[in-house]
């Protein structure tokens, strides 16, 4: 098992996104966030079905940093109730994970 870990996040526009990926970033939460672009969202929400465009993200953390990274997002997030979901990563290659530590010394 690797000691590093990814956190997923839809924003609601590349702004807001690339505002809080920096934020992130340097704060040192997350090595990188990957902006993967838009995409649409159908969801439900206060008894409609809701259609919308959105921009995921993906944050590479530490798994010490993953909570606090996920709690840094909420705070700074536009919506109500974002998606914010983190898993830690069972591989990567050995240079990689230690530069996502070096990068995430929280």
């Amino acid at each position: 098992m690797s000691d590093i870990a990814l956190v997923y996040a839809t924003f609601p526009d590349e702004e807001t996104t690339k505002r809080i990926a920096h934020i992130v970033v340097n704060e040192k939460l997350a090595a990188c966030a990957n902006i993967l672009g838009v995409m649409t969202s159908i969801y439900e929400w206060e008894g409609k079905i809701e259609e919308s465009g959105e921009i995921a993200a993906l944050f590479k953390t530490s798994r010490a940093a993953m909570l606090p990274l996920i709690s840094r997002l909420s705070d700074l997030h536009p919506y109500e109730v974002p998606a914010l979901l983190g898993w830690p990563i069972s591989e990567a290659p050995a240079p990689f994970a230690q530069w996502v530590q070096a990068q995430t010394k929280i």
